[in-house]
């Protein structure tokens, strides 16, 4: 795989958009999913910075999260806000890598996003239940880099 643009169809991209739309709908959390080809830095740095750039920081609740992919260095992150981190466990965020894992050692890359952003959802909704006044304050679409 030579771009990162070619590492999912547009009708895959479409399909994960939808399960952000639908994962945001049960919660006041945010979820973005960013793919670029490789880093140079360490992952989670890179995601941490990627999370900054996004303006991922500046959600009212401090619950945003962002599933990182560099996808020919074939590894990825997921990170989340200080809201969110301040009050679950270091393991939070294990069952949706779990999941996730399982299907990327399969190859089915979309699945796995699919799957994980549905899982994050759900795990948001148990601290940050979605409210009548809640607006969607992030995009839901891929951003690449």
């Amino acid at each position: 795989m030579s771009k990162v643009e070619d590492f999912l169809t547009q009708e895959e991209e479409q399909e994960i958009v939808e399960a952000i739309r639908v994962a945001e709908k049960n919660t006041s959390g945010e979820i973005r999913v960013h793919l670029e080809k490789t880093t140079a830095l360490d992952p989670y740095d890179r995601a941490l910075e990627v999370f900054n750039e996004l303006k991922m920081d500046q959600t009212e609740l401090k619950n945003g999260v962002l599933i990182y992919l560099a996808v020919k260095d074939r590894t990825f992150v997921i990170c989340g806000d200080q809201g969110i981190n301040d009050i679950v466990t270091n393991t939070f965020w294990d069952s949706t890598k779990d999941i996730m894992v399982a299907h990327f050692k399969n190859g089915n890359f979309k699945q796995g996003l699919i799957d994980g952003i549905l899982r994050a959802g759900e795990e948001l909704k148990k601290h940050f239940p979605w409210s009548e006044d809640d607006t969607n304050e992030l995009s839901n679409e891929i951003s690449k880099g």
